[in-house]
């Protein structure tokens, strides 16, 4: 069993959350040993710089005022009052009221200063039509072993989904993946492994091809109705 140790991380109700960790280690054929502080945590906060400033303080880091902040190869930014107020402008945008954010757990690589973790996201909307959703993030978090000053971190999540819980279409576009899509690609598979053929060349053939057919019958489309 894992050893238990308590976190001075104050909860949003004011009590104090436990953390498990525990110590893990790979080797790879040349003998390097990469060690791993592997653990979950209760961490709560409502909003991105009240979350930030706190999750910093699982593994003893800090934050100074430049960063390389990459928002899902979306864009990248320099610095955390930059992140911050962006943040808070594309979600007035979103109609996103409140986030609530909870850390589930995170993964220390302390010999490559990196440590990630997963959170969840709860965003409460400004408009009662809009729905409230919950949502989940990767995040990457490099720093400076010396200091143990944050230099660098990547968000990274499924950002088509996350457009569609904003606008309430994420179940309608499940439904369509599951029912109109998945069954004729499953035929497809099945009938592209039967052949014996299955490799990229003719895969590529199959997509230029389809892509053709699908060209022809909006031409068709247009010349039938004009």
């Amino acid at each position: 069993m894992p050893p238990q140790q308590k976190l001075n991380l104050e909860r949003l109700d004011g009590s104090f959350p436990t953390s498990r960790r525990h110590n893990a280690s790979s080797s790879s054929s040349s003998s390097l040993l990469v060690s791993r502080d592997i653990g979950s945590c209760s961490v709560q906060q409502i909003g991105l710089e009240n979350f930030i400033r706190t999750i910093v303080k699982e593994i003893n880091l800090n934050l100074t005022d430049s960063v390389e902040f990459n928002l899902n190869n979306r864009g990248v930014l320099y610095s955390w009052n930059d992140v911050f107020r962006v943040e808070a402008t594309y979600s007035k945008c979103l109609g996103i009221s409140q986030r609530l954010y909870q850390c589930h757990a995170y993964t220390h690589e302390p010999s490559q200063g990196l440590t990630y973790f997963v959170l969840e996201e709860y965003n409460r909307r400004t408009m009662s039509f809009l729905p409230e959703f919950k949502f989940h993030v990767l995040v990457f978090c490099w720093y400076d072993k010396g200091t143990r000053s944050v230099t660098k971190v990547s968000v990274q999540y499924d950002q088509h989904s996350f457009f569609l819980h904003c606008f309430g279409m994420d179940k309608v576009w499940h439904w369509f993946i599951a029912n109109v899509l998945t069954p004729p690609a499953k035929v497809w598979a099945r009938v592209y492994c039967s052949t014996g053929f299955v490799n990229p060349m003719t895969f590529v053939v199959q997509v230029v091809l389809f892509i053709w057919g699908v060209v022809k019958v909006i031409e068709y489309g247009g010349q039938y109705f004009y």
